[in-house]
């Protein structure tokens, strides 16, 4: 038993009936070279022997009376698979809409806080006879870095299903009765306030770095939220959702970064700053100025980054996208800059400032104003926080297997949240980059549409680098 790190708990007090805060993927899988077949039997046997492996799928929170606290993580004591992994058929034929289709409906219910926070749907039905697999884990228990590290228990890299050594049988664990859940609560609250004016002093120190840099004009920043411009997406959510996919190449993304001179994560932005300017232009809404995107940044690798028992190791740069600007390479490197500088403040501010404060977050008051914010529908009354986000996962560049079917695309899916509806998450494996789009369907009804012009805004910024580089270094570089 361990109680829920701050940033954990956010994630829990800020879930509404509208906004819930559980990430997606969803893996299609070819189970034709399957070795014994492939079923849902053989996918449920499988996650129940590796069930051990996976303290996320085991526990439940439990909430401390009168919400003096984070809530606790305990091993539930009912645990039944049979609450967790479920089966479904695509309707036909089975395409990528159809799939998405259904993806929207099982992805637009939040998870039972009564049972630990996942479930795994079985989707056949598929053209080609594939598969699907939709896993759905609440943000509080997992982030992509250690949404990462499930998958190394659950997948292999050989189509023969590796056998893992069995479970030890762990001591019982009862559900702490709430005078304990107090107690404990009571005697961790009395110890913090020292730490709170240790943070402040330390945040007005960054803030103040941060605003003489501003200052510099030779200094680059980053975007600056409450600037963003309004657009379709940036309002009230309902709670339903909508999904679309799309792939591109990861070697044709990697010559375009070469050519360019920028990152993989560069490019990324740009093709979906591409796509962005299309979808909103040919609708009539391209705003004047340019959209700005909050990009989620792993602090993993540096412990003393987070606390020790926070699950999530996140924190977050808001950049601009560009939108305003016609040439797909002038947005690129306006792009860099702002990102660059973000960055550059990030560091500055301190990777685990997010942590730091959420440690210091009084549930009942989160939890009412996130429903507040809501049912009042105040993110219609006041300019975006920012327009999207837009995040960034590394993947397996080599094959995976689950159940003995191959693994052929993976498609992440983060949550959307009031004010912006829209959420593109990216992932690498093998030689593609697989695009999730997920947004609620009020936001952005037409969601295909804009992931459609994810390859066009990737051709123009290709063409573009291309020209570019056959031109004399004089042309292409007029300072120098």
């Amino acid at each position: 038993m361990e109680r829920l790190s701050g940033l954990d708990a956010s994630f829990l007090y800020f879930e509404t009936s509208q906004m819930h805060m559980h990430v997606s993927i969803v893996a299609l899988l070819d189970p034709k070279d399957a070795p014994g077949g492939f079923s849902f039997e053989k996918v449920q046997s499988l996650i129940a022997s590796r069930i051990h492996l996976l303290p996320p799928f085991r526990r439940r929170p439990v909430s401390v009376p009168f919400d003096l606290h984070h809530p606790m993580w305990v091993e539930d004591p009912d645990f039944d698979i049979i609450h967790h992994v479920h089966r479904t058929t695509c309707p036909a034929p089975g395409g990528p809409k159809e799939l998405a289709a259904i993806c929207g409906r099982i992805t637009s219910t939040p998870l039972a806080r009564s049972r630990p926070l996942w479930e795994v749907w079985y989707i056949d039905g598929l053209e080609h006879d594939r598969v699907a697999c939709l896993t759905k884990v609440h943000h509080c228990a997992v982030d992509g870095a250690s949404g990462a590290e499930l998958m190394v228990h659950l997948f292999s890299t050989e189509p023969d299903q590796v056998e893992v050594a069995p479970p030890v049988s762990p001591p019982s664990e009862k559900i702490p009765t709430d005078i304990e859940l107090v107690r404990d609560a009571l005697i961790t609250r009395v110890k913090q306030p020292l730490g709170i004016v240790k943070l402040l002093n330390r945040t007005v120190g960054s803030v103040a770095h941060i605003v003489r840099r501003r200052r510099d004009p030779e200094s680059p920043s980053g975007a600056t939220p409450l600037t963003a411009p309004r657009t379709r997406f940036n309002g009230a959510i309902t709670a339903h959702r909508s999904i679309a996919f799309k792939r591109l190449s990861l070697s044709e993304v990697k010559v375009v970064r070469k050519l360019l001179g920028a990152t993989v994560n560069d490019v990324v932005l740009a093709i979906c700053s591409g796509a962005l300017r299309r979808y909103l232009s040919d609708r009539g809404e391209l705003p004047r100025q340019p959209l700005i995107a909050t990009c989620p940044i792993s602090v993993r690798g540096g412990e003393a980054a987070a606390p020790s028992n926070s699950v999530n190791r996140l924190s977050a740069m808001f950049t601009s996208l560009a939108t305003h600007l016609d040439d797909p390479i002038e947005r690129l490197r306006a792009i860099q800059s702002v990102t660059r500088g973000a960055k550059e403040e990030h560091n500055a501010i301190g990777a685990d400032m997010l942590q730091r404060w959420a440690e210091f977050a009084a549930p009942t008051t989160f939890a009412l104003a996130a429903r507040f914010y809501t049912r009042l529908k105040l993110a219609d009354r006041h300019r975006p926080i920012h327009n999207l986000v837009i995040s960034n996962v590394p993947g397996p560049p080599f094959a995976l297997y689950l159940a003995g079917a191959k693994l052929i695309a993976g498609y992440p899916l983060g949550p959307v949240f009031e004010g912006a509806g829209l959420n593109v998450t990216v992932m690498s494996y093998i030689d593609s980059i697989d695009f999730g789009f997920n947004a609620a369907t009020n936001s952005v009804p037409d969601l295909w549409a804009l992931a459609d012009y994810v390859p066009i805004a990737f051709e123009e910024l290709r063409q573009a680098a291309q020209k570019a580089a056959a031109l004399p270094a004089a042309v292409t570089n007029p300072a120098s």
